[in-house]
């Protein structure tokens, strides 16, 4: 019996919204596609205007932060990477803005990973890119999915992370009574959500692009610098308002991303982090984790956010230089 797709919405394009110019040498298309629990995900291809169809080159699929969408930070890292011969798929995570599934704004990191395997079945399809030399590159939270992916999914031959998040080791830190509070606490939020028919979920930025404002207000559930991306001009998108339902934590309370990142080698990582990022102790732990070959680059002074946006402060000649040598 053939089983349903979660039909992603389709975009329209007088509803594109970007946080960045495309690169007038590079190709943007809007592609569709199941991952295996039958949920479609919307996604954007980007590749240089130049590049020779006829032959087969390296491919790359990123992810975004937690509660991101392609057209931020994914899309910034594609529209750089298309111009130096990759070609490039950023995505939508299940349950997130134009990709499918229900409830939305569902998340748990086994379909997190998913997310980035069925961007890699995709993209390894493609008569143009040589599936043997598929990349993956995770931004925040999505570095800890891309281990996670790479650790399961051996297509994946080389892996970057920026500014990592490790979501399910923080959301499983609590412990005693802490942990025990919290699992009761989002236990009977599942009951709320069938009482009201619908999955709790909290907006943390504005959604509307007539309320962004320029300073965090008092109480904010949110660390600045966040507020200073997804809450004004600079990185707000009107599908970037949360994270995840609240009952959604629940799967990462008891999920081991890392068990297995140590046996990623030997295909290589190169984790990448700033001197000043908040997130940095999460790349510096991973890479401890990981066994060679890998690198762990920390680059000069930098918000954590910096590196979602910042083309002047991303080290992308570096990431092109790792995947170049690793996707030979």
């Amino acid at each position: 019996m053939t089983q349903p797709i979660f039909k992603a919405e389709r975009v329209a394009v007088e509803d594109e919204y970007y946080i960045f110019d495309l690169d007038a040498t590079v190709v943007r298309e809007h592609v569709y596609y199941p991952t295996r629990y039958g949920v479609e995900i919307a996604a954007d291809l980007y590749y240089s205007k130049d590049l020779d169809k006829s032959t087969k080159h390296p491919g790359l699929v990123v992810g975004p932060p937690f509660g991101g969408v392609k057209e931020q930070g994914p899309g910034v890292y594609a529209n750089q990477l298309a111009q130096r011969g990759y070609v490039v798929v950023a995505f939508d995570p299940a349950s997130h803005s134009y990709s499918g599934g229900q409830p939305r704004y569902t998340g748990s990191p086994d379909t997190y990973l998913e997310d980035f395997s069925a961007a890699v079945d995709f993209i390894g399809i493609l008569d143009y890119v040589d599936r043997n030399r598929i990349g993956a590159l995770g931004i925040c939270a999505s570095g800890g999915f891309a281990l996670g992916a790479t650790a399961q999914d051996a297509r994946i031959k080389a892996v970057v992370t920026s500014v990592m998040y490790d979501i399910p080791s923080l959301a499983g830190m609590p412990t005693g009574q802490d942990r025990a509070d919290q699992l009761e606490a989002l236990s009977l939020q599942r009951w709320a959500d069938l009482d009201n028919k619908s999955s709790e979920v909290k907006p943390h930025y504005p959604s509307q692009a007539a309320e962004l404002g320029s300073t965090m207000p008092d109480g904010f559930p949110t660390l600045p610098e966040f507020y200073d991306f997804y809450a004004t001009k600079r990185g707000w998108h009107p599908h970037a308002l949360a994270n995840i339902t609240e009952v959604s934590n629940l799967s990462f309370m008891n999920f081991q991303i890392n068990s297995y990142w140590n046996e990623i080698s030997p295909r290589p990582t190169l984790l990448i982090t700033t001197k000043t990022a908040h997130s940095r102790a999460f790349s510096e732990t991973a890479y401890e984790q990981l066994q060679e070959p890998k690198e762990l680059y920390i680059a000069p002074a930098a918000d954590h956010v910096d590196f979602y946006d910042r083309v002047d402060l991303i080290p992308f000649d570096k990431i092109d230089a790792f995947f170049k040598e690793n996707l030979k």
